[in-house]
């Protein structure tokens, strides 16, 4: 009976070691799946910055007939505007179409350096005049870029 009693105490060493395997196996599952879905939530930031950028450049061009820089449509004070939560840095090139200035534009979001989307595989995202979406890099390792 007291030999018994002493087997009962606690766990043998294989059964910690079985249940300390099965819990990293859990982890190295759970941990990329993560961060993937982390990356498409920080994407939404650099998204909505370009919406923003593109609807102040169709309210500019429906007044002066021309689309023009960030600072012009009065959405940042320098040449570059930064996202609301700081993951994103924006840039518009108005584009010149047939002699005629600013007939198109091209917005592009990239990744703040040394920021957490960095690693992003859709990298920088692009927005145009006409409503055209992109990425500079690859759209399919993590989803859809937009």
């Amino acid at each position: 009976m007291t030999d018994l009693r002493q087997r009962m105490r606690g766990f043998t060493l294989l059964e910690l070691m079985i249940v300390v395997t099965v819990i990293a196996i859990l982890a190295a599952i759970a941990f990329p799946a993560y961060n993937r879905y982390a990356f498409r939530a920080r994407r939404a930031d650099g998204q909505k910055l370009l919406m923003a950028i593109g609807n102040a450049e169709e309210r500019y061009y429906a007044q002066q007939n021309k689309y023009a820089d960030l600072q012009t449509i009065g959405f940042s004070t320098t040449t570059t505007a930064t996202s609301d939560s700081g993951y994103y840095q924006a840039t518009v090139t108005p584009l010149t179409v047939n002699t005629f200035a600013a007939q198109g534009f091209t917005a592009t979001a990239a990744p703040t350096s040394g920021g957490a989307q960095q690693k992003d595989a859709c990298q920088s995202l692009t927005l145009t005049n006409t409503g055209v979406k992109g990425q500079s890099g690859s759209a399919t390792t993590n989803g859809a870029c937009w």
